[in-house]
């Protein structure tokens, strides 16, 4: 985990500086959210980066709360705040394990983890994390990068990535692993609307019963 703080720390004004890869994807996944987002409900963006999905789940006018654990990448989320004037958002830096006691068990109306399972060495912990913390009847949406869909071996060409300090540690999986651990997790009526991503990327959102 501390290489991969250093890696996102390293690369933080970069990819604050860097425009959404797919944008139509990107406000499709919103608009779905959006639609879900209540003005009174508390809602948790893992893994938040520079903040840019938590501001604009802040539309909805509920109470957005965005973690990560690269300091640099936390600061420049607070500054975008301040500089819009946020003040439903706030930003927390940690990671998203046993430790962190900011939500108790089913105090979350929804979680939203973007571009993140994919970076998650235990992803099984994570989400049984996920589903403790949310409310039943609460919402997780998760927006997945899935290279097992791809014929390219990647793996390899990541690990060389990563020796040379160019990528974070990245799990190759597929769609059917992650719906798996997901219902192992005790998710129900997993959906995967059609967002027009790419096909390697798996957009879902599951319930917590």
């Amino acid at each position: 985990m501390t290489t991969d703080i250093a890696f996102w720390n390293h690369i933080a004004e970069k990819y604050a500086s860097r425009p959404v890869d797919d944008p139509a994807a990107f406000e499709r996944k919103i608009a779905l959210a959006l639609a879900k987002i209540k003005p009174n409900d508390k809602v948790l963006d893992i893994g938040c980066g520079t903040g840019s999905l938590a501001l604009r789940l802040a539309e909805s006018g509920a109470q957005v709360h965005g973690l990560d654990y690269s300091a640099a990448m936390i600061d420049i989320a607070k500054a975008k705040a301040a500089a819009q004037r946020a003040d439903t958002v706030t930003f927390h830096l940690g990671a998203f394990d046993e430790r962190f006691t900011v939500f108790g068990p089913a105090s979350l109306d929804v979680v939203y983890a973007g571009s993140l399972l994919h970076l998650v060495a235990d992803r099984p912990a994570v989400l049984r994390q996920i589903f403790r913390v949310l409310k039943p009847g609460g919402t997780f949406f998760s927006s997945t990068v899935c290279l097992g869909e791809s014929w390219v071996p990647y793996t390899p060409l990541l690990r060389v990535m990563r020796w040379l300090g160019k990528a974070p540690s990245v799990q190759t999986l597929t769609r059917a692993t992650l719906r798996g651990e997901l219902a192992q997790a005790g998710f129900v009526d997993l959906d995967e609307p059609d967002v027009g991503a790419a096909a390697t990327l798996a957009f879902v959102v599951a319930t917590r019963p």
